[in-house]
């Protein structure tokens, strides 16, 4: 069991690593669809409550566009995305740092690196997931037939697909799988630990 509770954990930070990165990437493409279908749609980049688009602001909203005031008083959602992700990278870094892929026995900093990747998986999954999934509400808002006459009469992209939006829950998916299995694998640290423990006892009762 020592054996492959090695192996696994070594797996399981990789993929800690790899999770986050992906996060990254996806906050780099989420408002790629969005800005190729919807940007030249505004008549006013000084005014963005004018466009030839009912909805079409959506684009803008991402980043902390708040059409009632028609002003950027809102938290840019896609940087603190960005952000989130290279805060990721950083915190699963520190499972290497501490050694916690390859540790035989683990020790107060393998603990807290392996809290913090934890907790912080997890509350930047939550909140992008349900961000995402209000923003996704605003986006099937958008008045399609509108943005598709606009398409082409302008010859620019047409999109009504919520492809980056539903894949937050893939990206996201996996940072929870593989939470779930850093948490998997410190109790069976735990465990191998306790055994190791007992074992060095009775060797040392018996050598008594």
């Amino acid at each position: 069991m020592y054996k492959k509770q090695m192996k696994f954990q070594k797996i399981v930070c990789f993929l800690m690593l790899v999770a986050s990165a992906i996060v990254f990437i996806y906050s780099l493409g989420l408002l790629t669809d969005l800005y190729d279908s919807l940007y030249l749609t505004m008549t006013d980049l000084e005014d963005l409550s004018a466009t030839t688009v009912e909805g079409s602001q959506i684009y803008y909203v991402m980043q902390g566009y708040d059409p009632e005031t028609n002003a950027f008083t809102n938290p840019n959602f896609n940087s603190l995305l960005t952000i989130a992700g290279i805060g990721l990278i950083i915190i699963n870094l520190i499972l290497f740092i501490t050694c916690t892929h390859s540790r035989r026995k683990y020790y107060i900093g393998n603990f807290v690196s392996v809290a913090l990747s934890t907790i912080s998986s997890i509350a930047v999954s939550v909140w992008a997931i349900t961000s995402i999934a209000g923003y996704k509400e605003q986006f099937l808002k958008i008045d399609f037939e509108a943005l598709k006459a606009h398409a082409e009469l302008w010859g620019t992209s047409y999109s009504d697909s919520t492809f980056w939006f539903d894949a937050s829950l893939v990206v996201f998916g996996l940072l929870l799988l593989a939470t779930v299995l850093l948490v998997v694998n410190l109790v069976l640290k735990l465990i191998v630990m306790k055994k190791e423990q007992r074992l060095i006892g009775s060797r040392k009762d018996v050598r008594a």
